[in-house]
């Protein structure tokens, strides 16, 4: 009965990602849509996914519709490529028996086939240089927008997972550091302070020595300094409030640095000092954050996620070894889209004993996976090279520089960059782009990187 109950909340988990990763591309495409029709643009199709058509209908000039592989999408404006140099808009140049060119020349003349007579101006070559860039950074930045939202929703609403003034275990004797996990106490163990003053788990720190206690940081911090010391803690218990000593131990314990994280030494072990021991250690509860944490928290995104694309072709000889050879795969690496699948049905599934991770813990992990998956959206899409946003957008840019170099000069203006020329070397980026896609989703099925176990 339970592994039936764990495989259902797997499959939620996997839908919940799979609705956000279609919301997410929708809102991507919508990015590019509205800028487009408010400039003019005549869109001719608005599909979600790739492949035959599941639905569609079409309201006005555009075609809306769903199409069976929901893994992308696309907006179709009608001349994204210009007409070659002398040939009038709305004709097709002439063919060519060099095959990269006669590529080239087919999806310029695909690009204008759609054109009617007073479409002249409605083409999306035709637009300004800033309108451009408009349109073709709606997408991405929807993405950045979206992901903005969701982080905020999770620290606002949820809260971000910290350690309370909240006792959560008591520790009945004194366990050396570097003591194996799960070692138990004997009857020649010294109790621990704790366990001796009374301390109880559940008891909230309400001060140490008369300080109010606002963070389990002052807790630890005052346990540290009173080595060999009576301690006076207030502590809420029950409702009731109570006041109980205790001395803390003189012993070996873990070094943290400033920002309080423990100091890992070089061969991996903790690094020790001599302070303080009671025997204690707090809960971890969601603790909702200021909305002002968001900027950072989508700051740190981006960079790390640009980090990762930066030395993709790095991490993928790991995941090709991964993949073929059986190595491990670095958690810090690049995973699919069914491996954000799986992060989820293992959040969604995953079994605390302690009972600490609830639904809210869970609903918000699974909020922040899709938006890191937006954020990766964002950072990827702006690749400036072709098929991607990126490239369109370098294009544009390139084009304003040489209009303004004419312009100084008094030269006349040199139209639109023919982004067509670059064609081939899009053509061999979707290649790429689409043997690491599989790749990586094959190394997901068979040696996925796993949150648990």
């Amino acid at each position: 009965m339970e592994d039936d109950m764990s495989m259902v909340l797997y499959v939620v988990g996997v839908l919940a990602v799979v609705v956000g990763v279609a919301v997410s591309i929708a809102l991507h495409e919508v990015g590019h849509l509205l800028p487009a029709k408010r400039f003019g643009v005549r869109v001719t199709q608005y599909m979600v996914g790739f492949g035959p058509t599941v639905w569609s209908r079409r309201r006005g000039e555009t075609e809306y519709g769903v199409k069976a592989v929901p893994l992308g999408g696309y907006i179709r404006m009608i001349g994204m490529f210009p007409p070659r140099r002398g040939t009038p808009a709305g004709m097709v140049s002439a063919g060519s028996s060099n095959p990269i060119a006669s590529l080239v020349e087919s999806a310029r003349a695909e690009s204008l086939e759609e054109l009617r007579p007073g479409d002249e101006h409605r083409t999306f070559y035709s637009l300004k240089v800033w309108q451009k860039l408009v349109v073709m950074l709606g997408g991405p930045v929807m993405n950045l927008v979206l992901a903005t939202v969701l982080l905020a929703v999770v620290a606002v609403g949820f809260g971000a997972v910290q350690t309370t003034t909240t006792i959560g275990t008591v520790s009945e004797c004194i366990v050396p550091v570097g003591a194996p996990t799960g070692t138990g106490c004997s009857a020649d163990d010294e109790p621990a302070p704790a366990a001796a003053a009374g301390i109880r788990p559940g008891d909230r720190v309400l001060s140490v020595d008369g300080v109010p206690a606002t963070s389990w940081a002052d807790v630890q911090t005052a346990i540290r300094a009173a080595a060999g010391q009576d301690l006076r803690l207030v502590v809420e218990r029950e409702g009731q409030e109570r006041t109980l000593v205790a001395e803390p131990s003189r012993t070996q314990i873990v070094a943290f640095d400033d920002a309080g994280q423990p100091v890992v030494q070089e061969d991996g072990s903790y690094a020790t000092v001599e302070g303080g021991f009671l025997g204690v250690s707090p809960t971890q509860d969601l603790v909702r954050q200021p909305v002002t944490v968001v900027p950072g928290q989508v700051a740190d995104a981006v960079v790390g996620t640009a980090r990762v694309l930066f030395r993709l072709p790095q991490y993928m000889v790991g995941v090709a070894d991964a993949a073929f050879g059986g190595g491990e795969r670095d958690p810090e690496g690049p995973i699919s889209v069914v491996g954000v699948g799986r992060f989820a049905g293992e959040i969604a599934s995953f079994e605390d004993p302690s009972g600490l991770v609830g639904v809210e813990e869970r609903a918000a992990s699974i909020l922040q996976v899709v938006a890191g998956l937006n954020i990766a959206l964002f950072v990827f899409n702006l690749i400036p090279l072709l098929p991607l946003d990126g490239g369109h957008v370098a294009g544009a840019l390139l084009e304003g520089v040489r209009k303004a170099w004419a312009r100084a000069r008094s030269l006349p203006d040199p139209g639109p960059v023919d982004v067509a020329k670059a064609l081939p070397l899009a053509y061999a980026v979707a290649l790429l782009l689409l043997g690491t896609s599989v790749v990586l989703i094959y190394a997901d099925l068979v040696n996925p990187v796993r949150l648990v176990g």
